[in-house]
């Protein structure tokens, strides 16, 4: 790993080791997208805020990331917020302001994001209920 660009270092250490353990914490908030080759669920732990029937989060890594690779492929989605599971459809917005957004955003996974984000996108899940 020695020679890994620092973003490919950011992604295997949340691949390997955090996002394994963040998923298994009850509060931690998930986003479940569908496999885009395997068809199966896939979670992955994130920030971000629900504001009325939404729920906005930001990408770090952009339209590179695996499960917005998946978005692009099935925009269905579920949010596990607070322990609770939601449905929504997820939306791309390239036109809002990332980090202008992250500063409304719970600020511990939005320092994160800032620190390692090498292509921020700001993502919209329409929800359900």
């Amino acid at each position: 790993m020695g020679d890994m660009p620092s973003a490919a270092v950011t992604q295997f250490f949340q691949k390997r080791i955090a996002n394994p353990v963040m998923r298994h914490i009850p509060t931690q908030t998930l986003l479940e997208t569908v496999g885009r080759k395997s068809g199966e669920p896939r979670r992955t732990p994130l920030g971000g805020k629900r504001i009325d029937k939404q729920f906005w989060f930001v990408s770090e890594f952009g339209e590179q990331s695996q499960y917005m690779r998946n978005i692009a492929a099935n925009p269905r989605v579920r949010v596990r917020l607070r322990g609770r599971w939601h449905s929504g459809t997820a939306h791309l917005v390239p036109d809002d302001d990332p980090h202008a957004r992250l500063r409304e955003l719970p600020q511990f996974n939005s320092f994160g994001v800032r620190t390692f984000g090498t292509n921020l996108l700001t993502v919209r899940v329409d929800l359900d209920s």
